[in-house]
């Protein structure tokens, strides 16, 4: 297959997207087709792309010496981009629904779509300077999405998300510097580019870098101590929230780690160092430091919000394990956990479109009433606490394995996180099932009047994410045997 597709599927979304506002659609209906037909055309060129891979690079840009905004398809990158093809046709259709009362429908759906290329540019980048360039992009283009209501809350949340932002670019762009002065290419290597000779008794320095660079890339990722932003960032629209805790902004600060850590960086290096024990012990405190907020959120959106936080954690905790097992570790809960948060946070919009209730407290009763809504949202409630037959359980077992392999001391302790995550996770997810389900005896459904679940635009991508965790949990072989071969080009 050509070379040119890796940028075609990179710019197609995004002057797709750009040209939303101009189009003078005659109906709210024309726009929707030409939206979806935009999302689907560009998410099979890339899942074909992906199944006959073109061999090679494509060069877009080309500035001096080795410094180029460049193409290529590798492992890592089908993975990231594989997740984001499948999942965004059907949060645009999802989002057609939720948006219709919303207001400014063309200015969203012009970012929404053009947020697709851009983590795709991400995905497929060959080298750091194209990653950054991208990275740096999905800023600007998700900030007007979590404003998008322009009330004073989501304008707040949205400076957070930009300071936060601007502040971890800094650092990852420290990192790439070094990258570019100490490496042998910027390129992306599997086991990395650093250049011993030119290194020196620099090492040191180096790995002080290199946990910069770490912390830079995670901010997007929510790792504490930047992991603030997040749940405020829940003001958004739900379809907004559910692609940053679920597809793109998340998963792209976790995909951007594994990169300069396997790629860059190398493990070879950063075992057995103080670098890898400091953002290791980083990644275990905000597993649980995630789930114990969450326990205590009473909003509905902010809950699930630091559940993300807690469960980003879970990926970069298998990264910073630095081998080939903790890698397949975190490309499955990548992959999987994108499907189980994606599929609670719709389930929550649902509730709130429908009804506007936002609190815990105020959903009882509702299991009857939206029974697919909630039935659906406790399968997603046992997948993240890693109930067998669910894609969550594979996942965290993947991660314990890998961590017990790796003989690290810390590793233990990551462990026992993820054990008492699980146990967290039950409580502040099943306390809602519970509620919707099983109100008490003397509960007024009257109150309820006029409750029900949305319509098929709404519970067809529900309908499928159960699927998809029965599919993952029951027969994940395919999938884990695809991420092995990419964890082993690591060594």
């Amino acid at each position: 297959m050509s070379t040119y597709l890796l940028v075609i599927v990179v710019l197609l979304p995004m002057l797709a997207g750009a040209l939303i506002p101009i189009i003078p659609f005659k109906t709210r209906t024309q726009m929707m087709i030409y939206i979806e037909g935009a999302v689907l055309l560009n998410s099979v060129l890339v899942i074909s792309m992906l199944l006959m891979p073109p061999e090679g690079t494509l060069v877009l840009f080309r500035f001096t010496g080795n410094l180029s905004i460049s193409f290529r398809l590798d492992g890592l990158g089908t993975v990231f981009a594989a997740v984001v093809s499948l999942l965004w046709p059907l949060a645009t259709l999802y989002s057609f629904e939720y948006m219709k009362h919303e207001g400014h429908e063309k200015v969203f759906f012009m970012f929404y779509v053009i947020t697709f290329g851009v983590t795709l540019g991400i995905a497929l980048a060959e080298d750091i300077l194209t990653m950054y360039f991208f990275y740096e992009m999905l800023t600007l283009v998700t900030l007007p999405l979590i404003m998008h209501t322009l009330s004073k809350e989501a304008i707040m949340a949205s400076r957070t998300y930009l300071y936060y932002s601007l502040g971890g670019a800094a650092f990852a762009f420290i990192g790439m510097i070094f990258i570019l002065t100490y490496g042998t290419t910027s390129v992306f290597v599997p086991g990395g580019v650093l250049d011993a000779a030119r290194l020196g008794d620099k090492t040191n320095l180096i790995l002080l870098i290199y946990v910069l660079c770490f912390c830079g890339f995670s901010v997007k990722a929510a790792m504490w101590p930047f992991s603030s932003w997040l749940p405020k960032a829940g003001v958004a629209p739900t379809p907004v929230t559910a692609l940053l805790h679920a597809v793109a902004v998340v998963k792209a600060g976790a995909f951007t780690i594994m990169r300069v850590t396997y790629y860059s960086f190398g493990t070879d290096l950063l075992r057995g160092t103080w670098a890898q024990y400091t953002v290791m012990a980083l990644v275990i405190f905000t597993i649980v430091y995630g789930c114990s907020r969450a326990l205590k959120e009473t909003h509905i959106k902010r809950r699930l919000a630091w559940s993300t936080v807690s469960n980003l954690s879970y990926i970069l905790f298998g990264v910073t394990l630095m081998t080939p097992l903790g890698l397949v570790g975190a490309l499955s809960h990548l992959v999987f956990h994108a499907v189980m948060k994606i599929c609670s946070f719709f389930c929550a919009g649902a509730v709130i479109y429908k009804t506007g209730r936002n609190y815990v407290h105020e959903l009882d009763g509702f299991g009857r009433k939206m029974p697919v809504v909630f039935v659906v949202f406790t399968v997603s409630g046992f997948a993240l606490m890693g109930v067998p037959g669910l894609c969550g359980f594979i996942s965290k077992w993947n991660l314990a394995k890998a961590a017990v392999a790796s003989h690290n001391p810390l590793a233990y302790a990551g462990v026992a996180a993820l054990l008492i995550s699980a146990l967290l996770t039950a409580i502040y997810m099943m306390t809602i099932s519970v509620r919707a389900f099983f109100p008490g005896r003397d509960f007024d459904y009257g109150k309820l009047r006029g409750v029900e679940d949305p319509n098929w635009m709404m519970l067809l991508p529900l309908i499928l994410f159960v699927i998809a965790m029965f599919a993952f949990g029951l027969h994940p072989q395919p999938v884990i045997a695809a991420l092995e071969s990419v964890a082993a080009l690591m060594g």
